[in-house]
């Protein structure tokens, strides 16, 4: 069973990244590198691609030292958490504010909505009895901080910001660091919440 959420979870993941892709291409209002650049400059896509990837892994059996990373403890946790993340902002903030159609919409859904849900899924069925430590876990705080100085960055020089709530030029910088903050709480929250599911799971020595 565990191998049959691994193939389906690689197929949704990169079905819905690489649509994602051939859409924003065909309806581009930059040139294609700057396509690209605001491409990956989405968390959605990211984490999206990560779990892809963390699918791919398992499914292939992907060599344990250059791919270390998706065989550690901790990944399916960090991923459950980043993309849970991805899901819970869509629909408290930004659901409303788009009407997409046909291919978008399923590909939207795909994203925000259904491999959001399936990752905790399958980590709950398959990955919460493994041990993981809060030094471990806290490791992956990493990745969103580094996505967030990259955005604001480039969003600085560019003029491009991926989502509303951080948009410099439009809010200013309190109201953006505000929304930012808001946002790395709600992954502490979940992530300790994972941490403390995953205890109450492990069985009684």
């Amino acid at each position: 069973m565990r191998r049959n959420f691994e193939i389906l979870g690689l197929c949704m993941g990169w079905f819905a990244v690489l649509a994602q892709l051939y859409l924003m291409l065909q309806n581009q209002e930059a040139s294609v590198v700057e396509s690209l650049v605001r491409f990956v400059s989405f968390f959605t896509i990211l984490t999206n691609t990560l779990v892809a990837l963390f699918f791919t892994a398992r499914v292939f059996g992907a060599d344990q030292k250059r791919l270390a990373l998706f065989h550690k403890k901790a990944t399916p946790m960090a991923l459950t958490v980043f993309i849970v993340v991805v899901g819970l902002v869509y629909q408290l903030v930004l659901r409303d504010i788009w009407n997409p159609t046909g291919l978008q919409m399923v590909v939207d859904e795909l994203l925000h909505t259904i491999i959001p849900a399936f990752m905790y899924v399958y980590w709950l069925m398959f990955c919460a009895r493994n041990i993981v430590t809060w030094k471990q876990i806290s490791k992956w705080l990493l990745y969103p901080l580094g996505y967030l100085i990259f955005v604001m960055v480039r969003g600085h020089f560019s003029g491009f910001y991926p989502y509303p709530f951080f948009n410099v030029t439009e809010l200013g910088w309190g109201t953006s660091l505000l929304n930012v903050g808001l946002v790395f709480l709600l992954m502490l929250l979940i992530m300790a919440a994972l941490l403390f599911l995953g205890k109450l799971l492990q069985p009684k020595q």
